[in-house]
């Protein structure tokens, strides 16, 4: 879209999960008034496991535009999604404001998006978790580990998960890590800018949501400035 070239540096693969503790969560957490999905894999994970029926009076939400697009395809229409496509924007919709002694269903994976069930539990929800797939550490290859060693023009970063950020620092050698902490970083939230400072990254700027454009449009137009 600017002409730029992407470098893949992902910490993890996903990997669906199929037992009776996780078909058993689901179970419960799709019983509930109102069922947050955290993303697109947790939707695609949740339907091998059992067929989505929305119930009368259910609310159904979404973190993004892509999460309540996989809702959509399994047969679930108006998901409700924020304005700005992140944990503190789903958090900050009034359907999920007033929760004190519900039961609101967290459907999602083990280590993502943590912000999100604490938040609810401080405004009094019950939260029944179910965890519908996993993340499994991965090194990036050897070949993107040169290539981040071997940056040369203005490089960003594109941060739109803390967990993945920490996960990727904590496999990648030291001068990598030094040649990466030399990007600058658009980041989806006010929050993984603050995190990204204290991993030692110097220039950050503020995307106005986590969806690819507009990270992508917030290091254009910082480029620009």
């Amino acid at each position: 879209m600017h002409g730029a070239r992407v470098l893949a540096l992902s910490p993890w693969r996903l990997q669906a999960l199929d037992d009776s503790a996780s078909r058993e969560s689901l179970r419960a957490a799709l019983a509930c008034s109102r069922i947050v999905f955290t993303s697109p894999a947790a939707v695609r994970s949740a339907t091998q496991l059992q067929p989505l029926h929305a119930r009368e009076g259910q609310q159904w939400f979404a973190v993004g535009a892509g999460t309540a697009a996989a809702l959509r395809r399994a047969g679930i229409a108006g998901g409700i999604v924020p304005t700005r496509m992140d944990s503190d924007g789903l958090l900050a919709l009034p359907g999920l404001q007033d929760v004190h002694g519900r039961d609101v269903g967290l459907v999602t994976a083990a280590g993502g998006r943590e912000v999100i069930e604490p938040t609810l539990r401080q405004r009094g929800a019950r939260v029944l978790r179910a965890n519908v797939y996993a993340r499994i550490a991965t090194r990036p290859s050897p070949r993107a580990i040169n290539d981040l060693r071997a940056l040369h023009a203005p490089a960003w970063l594109m941060l739109s998960s803390g967990a993945a950020l920490e996960q990727l620092l904590a496999t990648l050698p030291a001068d990598a890590i030094t040649a990466l902490r030399s990007a600058h970083v658009a980041a989806a939230s006010e929050r993984l800018a603050r995190l990204a400072q204290s991993h030692g990254f110097g220039h950050i700027v503020t995307a106005a949501s986590a969806m690819p454009r507009d990270l992508v449009d917030a290091a254009a137009q910082a480029a620009c400035a």
